[in-house]
């Protein structure tokens, strides 16, 4: 073959993804030789430091939807729907409540999936398989979107010479190899690179699509021409860039709403949905891996709501915003004085035969490799580099999932109900083997079901959530039983497919027509499934009550309160925690955001805007600074995140398991 027939930026992505592959496959190997037992396998010998942790538990947090699909929807309905940022914050939110306690008891009775955790609380095996239940459902589709999402980045950026179906095959490849072989352990030392990766990477893309607008100056000037030339409307009459629709509205099908979807309580309740991630069994796993608590608290105010948060409120809503000036929107650039088509942008549309993104639905999920590509010509190597900061971004989840979802098949099922004695070897060797199916499986959805694989990664993350009601029981109430939290888990699932994108499939394949469609009074699938799952979880609940069970789980939550309990002197501070914590989701990600829209100045009147930017902007960015300190007093004040009052002394060796 003739390299110099070949683009410089191809053979720069090349040799960038070799060396990205080389770091996995170092730590695959060195993961694999340190897993003498099965805890070490699967929970890294509950040893990952305290940085290693921060770093992979953020990477993990946040992946590459963050990356590549959070810019394309800002494109697509402007400031209204970076309200979804705030994930920064409602992510580790879930962390700040659940985590510390988790490790607790993980650390004291031994437990190294999330089954064994709650079927011992609960004394039944239903919980068990429905937390494996949850865990697939939550990783297959939620790995298949990633792993295809990297297919299509490098069938963009190689020209189309990579087939998006072959990258996401190959692409998997390594991912696989280092799972497998390393166990937990190997995916927290390669997270700990994808997540300085993932922030740098938004970073750049941010600066190249501000200098390729021009500056800050005529960046904010472009903002101004967009809002002026919007066609779409909220009912107040606002641009759809800069407001979000209103507090509700009584729609059956949320994305029919007025002036966009995202309406107070939508952007409440898909914060729910997010909510998920850390509630998800995977993280319960996460938990387990730690030498102590010390890492939750870092994680969850600093990396993950201070310096994400600040990355997605500036640099990701400048990638979003920013595509309209370069060329992509041509409705703007024939309207507006300060848009403007980039040579190398109209290139590169031609060659993914996408003339007008705005033109044509579904096309956005070019933005980010297009905004990579702008340096094809002047730095190639930057294109690689960014390249592989993209895949990283997308193979952290992934990775993460693999490993989680694999050691809760081999222990909650494989060992528990076939293999009771199953020795460390051939846990670990099922292990390996069930990696490799999950990742089959994932590839294979993503493969088949092509244009329905978000769909399914939506569905995922409502399905964590639903995890909230037991982790609420045995972290914090003793009241809820077995048979509550296990029908109410079961009825938050039915509820999420029905009144998720996915009922339409359903409708489809039964011939019965779903009258409420798809989030329903612009809900979220994730508040309808919890409304479920809490309402059979407390009606059953209060008919299941045995003294036995209730002092059972008593002696869990006696153990909870004298080593995390609140000192006394710190009881008074409850009611400000109480409240600092409601008002903030009232007014960041809830019905009272609408505030926002015109507090700062009126939507329609660009010049009437404080400090240059929408209002909406204005208050995302006060909510964010709020939020950070919400966190930290939960966290650190409220001692939600930190060491426990005494050591937590383990009632079993974890070799003997």
């Amino acid at each position: 073959m003739d390299l110099s027939t070949i683009e410089p930026k191809i053979l720069w992505l090349v040799g960038f993804v070799a060396l990205y592959w080389l770091y996995c496959i170092f730590w695959g190997i060195k993961g694999a030789r340190q897993s003498k037992t099965a805890s070490d396998y699967f929970i890294a010998g509950r040893g990952i430091g305290v940085w290693v942790f921060v770093l992979a538990a953020t990477a993990t947090s946040f992946s590459g939807w963050t990356f590549v699909g959070h810019p394309s929807s800002i494109y697509t309905d402007g400031l209204q729907y970076a309200y979804a940022s705030f994930y920064a914050i409602t992510i580790p939110f879930t962390g700040v409540l659940f985590l510390k306690r988790q490790w607790m008891l993980g650390k004291r009775f031994g437990f190294i999936t999330p089954g064994e955790m709650f079927s011992t609380y609960f004394q039944g095996d239903a919980i068990r398989l429905l937390v494996v239940l949850v865990a697939l459902c939550f990783s297959i589709p939620y790995l298949g979107v990633q792993l295809q999402a990297s297919g299509f980045l490098f069938n963009i950026l190689t020209d189309g010479w990579l087939s998006v179906e072959y990258g996401m095959w190959a692409l998997s490849l390594v991912v696989f190899i280092y799972v497998a072989t390393g166990g937990l352990r190997a995916v927290a030392y390669v997270d700990t690179m994808q997540c300085i990766m993932l922030g740098a990477g938004i970073i750049i893309i941010g600066i190249i699509t501000l200098n390729a607008v021009g500056g800050i100056d005529p960046f904010l000037d472009g903002v101004k021409d967009l809002v002026k030339n919007d066609t779409k409307l909220t009912q107040d009459g606002y641009s759809h860039y800069v407001a979000i629709p209103g507090v509700i509205q009584f729609v059956s099908h949320g994305p029919d709403a007025v002036g966009g979807a995202w309406t107070g309580v939508m952007i409440l309740t898909y914060m729910m949905a997010l909510m998920g991630i850390q509630s998800a069994p995977a993280f319960t796993m996460w938990a387990f891996s730690n030498e102590s608590p010390a890492p939750f608290a870092p994680q969850q105010v600093w990396a993950s709501a201070f310096v994400i948060g600040g990355i997605l409120f500036t640099f990701t809503a400048i990638q979003g915003l920013g595509g309209h000036f370069i060329g992509l929107d041509h409705a703007l650039v024939d309207a507006s004085k300060t848009a403007h088509v980039v040579p190398s942008v109209k290139d590169a549309l031609a060659t993914v035969g996408v003339n007008d993104m705005m033109a044509m639905p579904g096309a956005q999920k070019n933005l980010v490799p297009l905004l990579i590509n702008l340096m094809a010509d002047t730095a190639p190597w930057l294109v690689g580099l960014l390249a592989v900061c993209a895949l990283a971004a997308m193979q952290s989840t992934g990775a993460a999932y693999m490993s989680t979802a694999s050691g809760m098949i081999t222990r909650d099922l494989l060992k528990h109900f076939v293999i009771p004695d199953a020795s460390d070897a051939t846990q670990k060797f099922w292990g390996r083997l069930f990696v490799g199916l999950i990742v089959m499986a994932a590839l294979l959805v993503a493969t088949i079901s092509t244009d329905k694989i978000v769909l399914l990664g939506g569905l995922a993350v409502a399905f964590g959530f639903q995890m909230w009601p037991a982790l609420i029981a045995i972290c914090f109430v003793p009241w809820f039983t077995r048979q509550g939290i296990t029908w109410g888990l079961v009825a938050g699932m039915i509820a999420v497919v029905l009144t998720d994108k996915t009922n339409g499939a359903i409708a489809d394949f039964s011939g019965w027509d779903i009258p409420w469609g798809r989030n329903p009074l612009t809900m979220h699938s994730a508040f309808w499934g919890i409304l479920a799952n809490m309402s059979v979880a407390v009606l059953v609940s209060a008919f299941t009550q045995t003294r036995n069970g209730f002092e059972h789980r008593m002696g869990f939550h006696n153990f909870l309160t004298e080593h995390a309990g609140l000192p006394e002197e710190k009881r008074s501070m409850v009611p400000f925690a109480w409240v600092i914590t409601l008002i903030w989701f009232f007014f960041a990600i809830g019905p009272g955001a609408v505030i926002g829209n015109t507090l700062f100045g009126d939507p329609r009147v660009p010049d009437s805007w404080m400090f240059s930017l929408p209002s909406i902007w204005t208050w995302q960015i006060i909510w964010w600074i709020l939020g950070v300190f919400m966190m930290w007093y939960l966290a650190y004040k409220m001692e939600l995140s930190t060491l426990p009052h005494h050591k937590v002394e383990a009632l079993t060796d974890d070799s003997s398991k």
